[in-house]
């Protein structure tokens, strides 16, 4: 009875789908549960950002199958698209073909995961009963689903980390949460009037961080007014850049080369390694940052917007009845901690995993995509494809194919730089 029902897999990004794409080519039924109102909802949220991995790395190898199935267009493997041709001329051609169609609800949250008739604590014959999937259709009704077995792929996205150094979010920020903006605006076109000739400061460091800073220097170059300001933690800004000339991904590399540029410019006045602990409106309206930066407090004043690009984390509210384990640092799969943590690691290029690494206490429940990797901060689609393939190969009883994983991910080349001319930084990443 268990072994009829179908797998289902909450969340429509690139993952998820991906995932959707493996079970329909071994031929196994799914339910696919997206609480937005459209599939790839959080590429369009960055749709008018560029990607620095080319199209080769951004479609699933079971969904081109698919997708050629049916004689549709694939876009050109070595471009560049932009978030919101992921969803244009990937996922939506993709979600509309007969396979996939009928199975995929969307704006339905999932509202709760559990086993049937048994919470958490029970473990007599608990392998044996099927999940339980409360959903909110179209956001009106609440409904019950069964399934032989769930795949979280909601991602991280829709919770954003605050700019508090803590990673508390405090009063005073959410004061203030209408002039700060948590993501990358679209700073040259639709929210081009909200930042120019401002003083805008931007929180952060990963790749985000640095497409915002890109972004508000080219508009500085016809907004002569607009001021820039970059807070992040971290001591070293060689960090950063990332490989540069020596990343595998050239795009990816180019962005460093191109902030590398705009800070010996001066178009930007930096605070590294301060930590944000308050943010408040002076009588003028205006916002003022106050941290510590270099064991002293730090004061700026002045700003008039804020971006925070601090990353964001994973949410795992409605899976309370569900017995699952994350790392106590980075709230990503445990298994996955030691080849992903940013204290440990100075680069961002992973060992290839699979449905080992990702296995959870609850049978047959795994958790997949960037939410996998919790509040790491870097995290590559073709990953996440490779994760879906290993996990569905192993819930079909292929344990061969699962163990086998030959995905080879290009190197951000960080490891292999001097980050400065006195301090050569040493491979955290050969013979992984």
């Amino acid at each position: 009875m268990k072994e009829s029902l179908p797998v289902v897999i909450i969340g429509g990004g690139p993952v998820g789908l991906a995932a959707a794409a493996h079970l329909i080519k071994r031929n196994e039924s799914f339910l696919l549960f997206e609480s937005s109102e459209q599939i790839g909802n959080h590429f369009l949220h960055y749709g008018h950002v560029r990607l620095f991995s080319p199209w080769e790395f951004n479609i699933d190898q079971a969904a081109k199958e698919l997708l050629e199935k049916h004689k549709i267009p694939l876009p050109c493997k070595n471009e560049l698209p932009l978030g919101k041709e992921i969803v244009t001329q990937y996922l939506k051609p993709l979600t509309e073909l007969p396979e996939m169609q009928p199975y995929i609800y969307l704006n339905s949250p999932v509202l709760h995961v559990g086993k049937k008739g048994v919470d958490k604590v029970k473990t007599k014959d608990r392998d044996l009963v099927p999940f339980i999937i409360r959903v909110k259709l179209n956001n009106q009704e609440e409904k019950t689903y069964e399934a032989k077995a769930v795949i979280d792929a909601t991602g991280t996205w829709q919770n954003p980390n605050p700019i508090n150094a803590e990673g508390i979010m405090t009063e005073n920020e959410k004061r203030v949460a209408d002039r700060i903006y948590y993501g990358i605006p679209d700073i040259l076109n639709r929210d081009r009037n909200r930042y120019q000739n401002k003083t805008v400061a931007v929180v952060g460091s990963g790749h985000s961080a640095v497409n915002t800073l890109l972004e508000l220097g080219e508009l500085k170059e016809t907004a002569k007014n607009t001021d820039i300001i970059w807070i992040l933690r971290k001591q070293d800004i060689s960090e950063v850049l990332g490989g540069e000339s020596n990343d595998q991904l050239p795009a990816r590399g180019q962005l460093g080369i191109r902030l590398r540029n705009i800070l010996e410019n001066g178009l930007v006045k930096v605070f590294p390694s301060m930590m944000i602990q308050h943010i408040e409106q002076t009588f003028n309206r205006k916002l003022k940052i106050i941290g510590i930066q270099q064991q002293k407090q730090k004061t700026i004043e002045n700003i008039d917007e804020v971006i925070a690009n601090t990353g964001a984390r994973p949410d795992f509210t409605f899976l309370r009845e569900i017995r699952h384990t994350f790392d106590s640092a980075l709230e990503c799969v445990p298994d996955l901690a030691d080849l992903i943590d940013p204290n440990i690691h100075s680069c961002g290029t992973v060992r290839p995993h699979g449905e080992k690494e990702l296995r959870q206490p609850e049978r047959n429940f795994y958790i997949i995509g960037s939410k996998s990797y919790g509040r790491a901060p870097t995290f590559l689609l073709a990953t996440g494809y490779e994760q879906a393939r290993s996990v569905v190969a192993y819930m079909t009883g292929d344990k061969e194919s699962a163990k086998r994983v030959d995905l080879k991910l290009p190197e951000t080349g960080v490891c292999k730089i001097a980050l400065k001319p006195a301090v050569v930084k040493t491979s955290c990443c050969i013979d992984e």
